[in-house]
């Protein structure tokens, strides 16, 4: 493509930076940095193989914060990692051949299902962030299907763990530094399947990057100072959003 023009870079880097901080204290961000990339001038497929290369920025930073912080590291995501990963292979290679429109609107109708379970208090507040009594069968084929849907579409796949890591019992800070992780991990593995294709523009995705890595920190050292308080409302709206998006509202 041709070169970038400064307002084009000015757009990518706000809305990364914008788009950061909402991914790490819910998800939902590529809503808005993948229409940016197609307004710049990509075509849809390759804004969103363009757009891992900024998430993966954005979690790589925000999960160094968190870890720093003491909320989550490696050993937590663990048990997640496996599902995910095999998920996100098969997902990111099939998604050029699958329509997606159907799986769409079902996702934003679960979305607005599940919605009413972020204000279920939760019991105890030990830092645990696996139940224990959960069937590991039940867990796999949950996060199975999150990384079969994050690597084929990307967009709303922190929400979805959020959904899962609170169903399996771990505080929304907790399941903040666990989410990333995952996300990164996921995107680090579906991101050379993109690049193959050719489905990955270096430089708008670079630019986007910066402005993903900035968000990802500020919206790290936001969760960690305003907690579940800040959390919540900020997953409530991103999953509003989210859902409206894919039942086809605008």
């Amino acid at each position: 493509m041709e070169a970038l023009d400064a307002a084009s870079i000015a757009m990518l880097v706000s809305g990364g930076l914008a788009a950061g901080v909402v991914n790490t204290l819910a998800g939902g961000g590529s809503l808005l940095t993948v229409p940016l990339l197609v307004l710049i001038g990509l075509p849809g497929t390759v804004a969103n193989g363009s757009n891992r290369i900024g998430i993966l920025a954005l979690n790589a930073t925000a999960a160094w914060r968190f870890r720093a912080e003491g909320v989550a590291d490696l050993r937590d995501a663990l048990p997640v990692l496996l599902p995910v990963i095999l998920g996100s292979v098969i997902g990111a290679t099939a998604v050029t051949q699958l329509t997606d429109q159907a799986f769409e609107r079902l996702f934003g109708l679960v979305m607005l299902v599940l919605l009413p379970t972020l204000w279920r208090p939760k019991p105890g507040r030990d830092r645990a962030a696996i139940a224990p009594g959960r069937s590991p069968a039940v867990r796999f084929a949950l996060f199975f299907g999150i990384g079969l849907y994050g690597g084929a579409i990307q967009a709303g796949v922190g929400i979805a763990l959020l959904f899962a890591l609170s169903y399996l019992g771990s505080d929304l800070l907790r399941s903040n530094g666990i989410k990333v992780l995952v996300v990164g991990i996921l995107t680090l593995v579906a991101l050379p399947i993109f690049a193959l294709e050719g489905q990955i523009a270096w430089l708008p995705a670079g630019i986007l990057a910066a402005g993903f890595a900035l968000g990802g920190e500020i919206g790290a050292r936001l969760a960690i100072r305003g907690g579940e308080k800040l959390i919540r409302p900020v997953l409530v709206i991103a999953v509003l959003a989210l859902a409206g998006h894919m039942l086809g509202m605008y």
